[in-house]
């Protein structure tokens, strides 16, 4: 039965505003860390928090230094690691099976939405393990598409693979998260395949936000397609 609203268990909320200024502190000890386009996040209301994801770094620091207390999906196979899967599960994350349509999911996803809640998603499906991004998954421009919610692209680099093995070190790498304005869609069009194409469009025109937002040895597959909001 499609889910007619959402609410996260009591336990989960208070788990939250313990641990997430936790994570911002030992963050801000592990490495330096510039926060920057805050502004554009809107005051109120639902909206969509779209994220490169280059490592496993990435959703815990957005979504330790995002203003609001965001609501966020992740891959279903992180849930049986010894280590994430719990810190997962005490957030609250919405688990995703890749590659597999999960009408659940797109249930609690709405669900989330109508509620007036910030949800976080990497629209490259998983992580890149590598600098550069990945195309986006064609699913992704569904949810934008029928969400009809601000997508804010986020930019996140420094989060690389070997982040904490030079914070051990003492060496404080530099982590930057870049917030970009709203993208704006153009009005849709077309029927089945049409519209399956414009999906895709979709999702690629908010990885070309990212993009933007990050150097360019990070763009990948969106190298030359950038779209650099002003500053």
């Amino acid at each position: 039965m499609p889910l007619t609203e959402f609410r996260q268990p009591l336990g989960i909320e208070l788990c939250r505003w313990a641990f997430k200024p936790v994570f911002r502190g030992l963050f801000r000890v592990l490495a330096r860390v510039r926060v920057t386009g805050l502004e554009n996040v809107p005051s109120h209301g639902p909206y969509v928090i779209a994220i490169n994801h280059i490592s496993l770094y990435d959703p815990p620091l957005a979504l330790a230094f995002w203003p609001a207390m965001a609501e966020a999906v992740g891959a279903a196979d992180v849930f049986r690691k010894k280590f994430q899967g719990p810190l997962l599960r005490l957030y609250g994350i919405i688990p995703v099976h890749r590659e597999a349509y999960d009408r659940r999911l797109l249930d609690t996803v709405f669900a989330i939405l109508r509620a007036g809640r910030p949800l976080l998603i990497a629209p490259e499906g998983g992580r890149s393990h590598a600098t550069g991004m990945r195309r986006a998954m064609p699913g992704v421009g569904y949810v934008f598409e029928r969400a009809l919610v601000p997508v804010l692209p986020v930019g996140i680099f420094g989060t690389t693979a070997d982040f904490w093995q030079r914070a051990r070190r003492g060496e404080r790498p530099l982590l930057q998260m870049r917030v970009g304005q709203p993208v704006a869609f153009p009005p849709l069009t077309g029927i089945g395949a049409d519209r399956r194409v414009r999906r895709q469009q979709d999702a690629d025109l908010v990885m070309r936000h990212i993009a933007g937002l990050l150097p360019a040895e990070y763009h990948g597959v969106y190298a030359g397609q950038a779209i650099y909001q002003p500053p």
